[in-house]
């Protein structure tokens, strides 16, 4: 699909978001990009659109006033818009060392994670929702409480772009510890490899739900983590404990494919059984998807 000669599928392959420096671009290309592919949005309250005037109060951002209604009443008005709702939203990201991977021309976990991170969260601010990030891998690294603040989005950012080295992974114990941290009802995103026992996340993420939270999960991978497309005898090494092992990839790849398979449909099945969003990418699926998905969470809530 093209808009006005615009082929926008290129602001959202993460191929070519990855090119660009800055996150902030990144972040706001793909929303861009993601606009242009809506079109014309289905998703209720999406795009925020004018609704009336109001009398100016105090609080009010001098933004919002209507100058051609003063110029015209010697009065202020403030634009009223649609869909004000203000959810609250936290992002929990693992920055774990797994996350680290890549393979062949694909472009790091935690590269289109964060990425992804930064555009969701753009796009909650914009649409005036409050925005949170959590770091975690076996332990919090970063905690920032969700705020509607557009300055906010800034500081998400500069997080988000400057992630710290980590190595072991502990998703179900770091996420108990951000739930205690979490004192008001919203929107958990939580973008990660699920590298963990899936009795353990399962029981983690229904615990966050049985709060009143509505729960995403971006379950995140590379293209050769679903596939297991390698061509030769290679040597695995475990980025979190160091250890190796040479295998010959072609006595492995139906073992390893069906014990993936058991293993999502597992995360998959526990996830819809809780009313919790379940969704497979991996770092090749364009940024829409997410993006999407998010809206949809967001529509269902009002």
């Amino acid at each position: 699909m093209k808009q006005a000669g615009i082929d926008y599928k290129k602001f959202l392959n993460p191929e070519t978001v990855l090119k660009l420096a800055s996150l902030e671009v990144r972040a706001r290309f793909i929303v861009e990009g993601f606009l242009l592919g809506l079109h014309k949005s289905p998703y209720h309250g999406f795009s925020i659109e004018f609704s009336q005037h109001r009398p100016y109060m105090q609080g009010d951002s001098l933004k919002d006033v209507d100058w051609k209604v003063f110029g015209k009443t010697d009065r202020y008005f403030v634009k009223q818009y649609e869909e004000e709702t203000n959810l609250r939203c936290n992002i929990l990201l693992d920055i774990s060392a797994s996350m680290e991977y890549k393979q062949g021309s694909s472009v790091r976990k935690i590269d289109y994670a964060a990425t992804l991170a930064a555009a969701l969260a753009y796009l909650m601010i914009k649409q005036k929702d409050a925005a949170g990030l959590v770091l975690y891998s076996d332990i919090i690294h970063k905690f920032l409480p969700p705020r509607a603040a557009e300055i906010y989005l800034k500081e998400i950012l500069l997080t988000l772009s400057k992630i710290p080295k980590a190595v072991k992974t502990n998703t179900s114990q770091s996420l108990k510890t951000i739930a205690e941290k979490i004192h008001r009802r919203g929107v958990i995103i939580i973008i990660s490899d699920l590298f963990d026992e899936p009795a353990s996340l399962l029981k983690t993420f229904r615990e966050l739900r049985s709060t009143g939270n509505e729960v995403v999960v971006f379950h995140t991978l590379d293209p050769f983590e679903r596939n297991f497309n390698f061509d030769r005898d290679s040597l695995f090494v475990d980025l979190e404990s160091g250890d190796e092992m040479t295998v010959q990839p072609h006595q492995l790849k139906k073992s390893y494919r069906e014990a993936l398979t058991r293993y999502t449909t597992e995360i998959k099945t526990g996830c819809q059984q809780a009313g919790i969003d379940y969704n497979l990418l991996d770092t090749s699926v364009p940024f829409d998807k997410a993006l999407y998905t998010y809206l949809q969470k967001r529509s269902r809530m009002k």
